[in-house]
């Protein structure tokens, strides 16, 4: 029988039951209630007799008295707001700050509660399926399929195998785009602005992002089919770098590169002019990507992981 609290009624009861000598235990039987229960119950309310009214009252002051206080601190909201504000989810703050001995869907209820005045809640990471949009570009299909690409670099054991992309403006609003790079061990995340989509100004992206690095950061790349991509024979020529191309409509195949576009289009949402994004605003959104914990690399951050591998290259 699963525990309950005496209620008025059973304590108006006892306090008869005593009054006429009944033993605890026969009081108990009476009851349905084990005899130490009600043993409890009279000591702890008795002084001379037991009474009924003064042991209800003494019964809800203790009742208020046992409720826990929880972990909310002003000193530790202002610590979750200001993970908050650098675009960190819940579970990234719990994850690197384990001395906060928290739940993350502790700091989801105090969000939905009002608790974390400061925080915009659009801040957190999008939930659910996003609509499969219709490719409308131009491909083009030859190549080195991603079939023959080595199986470490699907496995994420070794360093330097990037996924490229681009991301666009709206629709009618401008030519301009960003090239996107993310390498898949360590998902530090890259992106550059473009003038347009064409297949030479991928070129000079690559070119200059292959130039910045020390040798060993850029061994191979896997893209899609778009036709910015057909410049990849004269990438391979001037560059020891192999391009690999995913299978069509296949963004699976290049996983890491379309959820890092998703976690850049929460800055630069659909309906951006990407011509007009400011240098500073791309590298600050860069910056507080690159800098969350992530889960996959044990609560290191991208940057950190990335640079680790760096430092070991020959």
């Amino acid at each position: 029988m699963s525990y309950s609290h005496l209620t008025t009624f059973e304590r108006g009861r006892l306090e008869s039951l005593n009054k006429l000598g009944w033993s605890t235990r026969k009081i108990a039987l009476e009851l349905n209630r084990h005899h130490s229960t009600i043993a409890r119950e009279l000591n702890r309310n008795s002084t001379k007799e037991y009474a009924s009214e003064v042991a209800q009252v003494k019964y809800v002051e203790r009742r208020k008295a046992c409720k826990p206080t929880g972990k909310w601190s002003d000193s530790l909201a202002e610590v979750i707001e200001e993970k908050l504000q650098l675009t960190w989810s819940p579970e990234q703050i719990i994850g690197r700050l384990v001395e906060l001995k928290l739940s993350f869907k502790t700091i989801y209820r105090w969000l939905y509660l009002g608790l974390l005045n400061k925080v915009d809640i659009t801040v957190l990471r999008h939930k659910g399926k996003r609509q499969k949009p219709v490719e409308t570009r131009g491909r083009f299909n030859i190549g080195t399929s991603i079939t023959e690409r080595p199986k470490e670099i699907k496995k994420r054991t070794t360093f330097g195998h990037w996924e490229l992309d681009t991301m666009v403006s709206s629709r009618g609003k401008s030519k301009g785009c960003f090239a996107t790079f993310a390498e898949r061990k360590t998902r530090m995340y890259i992106a550059v602005k473009m003038d347009n989509r064409s297949s030479s100004s991928m070129e000079t992206a690559i070119l200059n992002m292959f130039a910045m690095y020390p040798p060993g950061v850029f061994m191979t790349s896997t893209v899609d089919r778009g036709k910015e991509f057909a410049c990849y024979s004269s990438i391979e020529e001037q560059v020891d770098m192999s391009i690999y191309f995913a299978d069509p409509y296949s963004s699976w195949q290049r996983g890491t590169n379309e959820n890092a576009n998703g976690l850049l289009r929460e800055f630069f949402p659909k309906k951006t002019d990407l011509a007009q994004v400011p240098k500073e605003d791309l590298e600050l959104a860069l910056h507080l990507i690159n800098h969350r914990p992530r889960k996959c690399l044990g609560w290191k951050t991208s940057y950190e992981a990335f640079w680790e591998e760096v430092s070991q290259l020959d």
